[in-house]
């Protein structure tokens, strides 16, 4: 396969696999995405997030987390439609559990599954037209829950399907909403 059908996004999982080893990427409209290494503040504000969401998940087996990996939109499993690579991604329980039934060769691959939460941490070198716009792709991907986190104005945006945006900052609670119910955290907790 040659990299203009790659850029095209006509690649097995097993050509996918290869091509990210290679040098981490995004699939998005049928152009590789190459990502950036992330910088110590984003990395902070991940590891803050990530712990305080291990904390509330894992001793209620509610589910899974985990950063910086990238998952599949396939079609009929042959094909890579598209991928993503969040900062931070959240599989519920249940859905985590039937996916692994479904798919005994699970575990040597990217999930081909969309995320019910995602979590994107915006530097400075993000443009927010490309943020919305990876937002919207989520959505219509069907992911149920997206928390934008902003380094330089320490706030978060919540976005959910067919409901209205929603700006955290300070003393504000972020909270898992239907998605993690029960979960929050002050957004001032995650900058410090």
């Amino acid at each position: 396969m040659t990299d203009t059908q790659i850029s095209e996004g006509l690649m097995t999982i097993e050509e996918f696999i290869a091509a990210y080893d290679k040098h981490p990427f995004e699939l998005i409209n049928g152009e590789r995405k190459i990502l950036s290494p992330t910088m110590f503040d984003h990395g902070d504000v991940q590891s803050s997030l990530m712990t305080a969401l291990t904390m509330f998940v894992t001793p209620r087996n509610l589910g899974k987390i985990f950063l910086d990996t990238p998952f599949v939109l396939a079609y009929e499993r042959k094909w890579v439609k598209g991928s993503r690579v969040p900062d931070l991604m959240y599989f519920e329980a249940s859905r985590l559990t039937a996916y692994k039934a479904s798919d005994p060769d699970y575990g040597h691959k990217p999930p081909i599954l969309v995320p019910d939460l995602i979590v994107e941490i915006v530097s400075p070198t993000d443009r927010f037209t490309d943020v919305y716009a990876k937002v919207a792709a989520y959505l219509r991907d069907g992911v149920r829950l997206i928390w934008i986190i902003d380094l330089q104005r320490k706030l978060v945006i919540v976005f959910q399907k067919d409901k209205p945006e929603i700006s955290l900052s300070g003393d504000d609670k972020l909270t898992g909403g239907d998605v993690i119910p029960g979960f929050e955290v002050t957004v001032r907790t995650l900058f410090e």
